[in-house]
């Protein structure tokens, strides 16, 4: 059997490096290659790349569409080495055949709403400026790097789906923060079995101090915030992304920022992924980037890529993967 399978992992900076075993075990069901693609190439000179490979290991990027799977030979399974797929044609994938499988949501849910918090503070207490000025030699300076708490503010959660609910839990629990939610698919109880209270946009717009973005990106939320939304925000307040940077529109925030209206902006996603030196955003002190590193735990790593691995091995057997969100196939007996 293995002699057959081809595996491309693509677009993963981490796979297999810190853990070689879910390497290893890739290999011993069939032959392994890693691929590294601009984030914008076209479906059909992907497909002619992935020749071949009838199983893939997929990041964030690049986006498998359905020109790619127009074009593409027989592919068994693209298992996402993380939670969102909204870089897969689920559609195309269903007409040719193509499992499409993720991790189990838990498995990120700590890494990336500590993350969430983590970038947040650091922004708020301008902690990474306030270090790069020690590391200047000059430590008297540091009257100017007087910040604003996290503790009893009202904050805004926008997706309160697996990881904004643990966004909420150590807002509302940890820091006595008032949490307000917006997520149209969440029934208020289950909301407020997260320390969190259901309301409409709006009103979370008009009343946070704070708001943390952590809806999954569908074609109904692309460019959510945007110049209407920012302007209904109470004036200095701070956000944090660690959803999908198109959720934002980046020139509506770039103003936001100009104008002061918001105090201070942690992301760890961008519209455009990988994110450059010159992107405006890095023209503000009050901004700090990561580069989509939020499920960057060893814990969160371990488990996401044995996910993956056992998702090819399963293949091989004639097994649907867990997590399977795009199940059927006749490649499966």
């Amino acid at each position: 059997m293995s002699g057959h399978n081809k595996i491309a992992i693509v677009n993963s900076s981490s796979f297999g490096k810190i853990f070689p075993d879910h390497l290893k075990r890739l290999q011993q069901i069939g032959e392994v290659q890693k691929f590294t693609f601009d984030s914008a190439i076209d479906g059909k000179t992907l497909a002619e790349e992935l020749k071949g490979f009838n199983m893939i290991i997929a990041s964030v990027t690049p986006f498998f569409t359905q020109t790619f799977f127009d074009h593409k030979d027989e592919l068994k399974l693209i298992t996402r080495h993380g939670i969102g797929f909204n870089n897969v044609d689920l559609v195309a994938a269903k007409q040719h055949n193509t499992i499409v499988s993720i991790v189990p949501a838990l498995i990120e849910r700590d890494a990336v709403a500590e993350n969430n918090v983590t970038n947040l503070l650091n922004v708020m207490r301008k902690t990474s400026l306030a270090y790069q000025s020690v590391v200047q030699d000059k430590w008297e300076e540091r009257a100017q790097f007087v910040g604003h708490a996290l503790g009893g503010k009202t904050v805004g959660v926008i997706g309160i789906g697996n990881i904004g609910s643990r966004v909420a839990e150590i807002l509302h629990y940890g820091f006595r923060c008032e949490v307000l939610a917006y997520d149209p698919n969440k029934e208020k109880v289950e909301i407020e079995a997260f320390g969190a209270r259901k309301v409409a946009l709006d009103e979370l717009l008009e009343r946070a101090d704070v708001i943390c973005i952590c809806a999954s990106l569908t074609d109904d939320n692309y460019h959510m915030l945007s110049t209407e939304e920012f302007t209904k925000m109470k004036d200095n307040v701070y956000l944090s992304n660690t959803a999908r940077g198109a959720l934002i529109e980046e020139d509506a925030l770039i103003h936001a920022l100009e104008i002061g209206k918001v105090a201070g902006f942690a992301t760890d996603v961008l519209e455009v992924e990988p994110g450059r030196a010159d992107h405006s955003y890095l023209d503000f002190d009050s901004v700090i980037i990561t580069p989509h590193t939020s499920a960057y735990t060893m814990e969160c790593l371990e488990e996401m890529g044995n996910k993956c691995a056992a998702d090819c091995e399963r293949i091989t057997q004639g097994l649907l993967p867990n997590r399977a969100v795009q199940s059927s196939s006749s490649y499966l007996n």
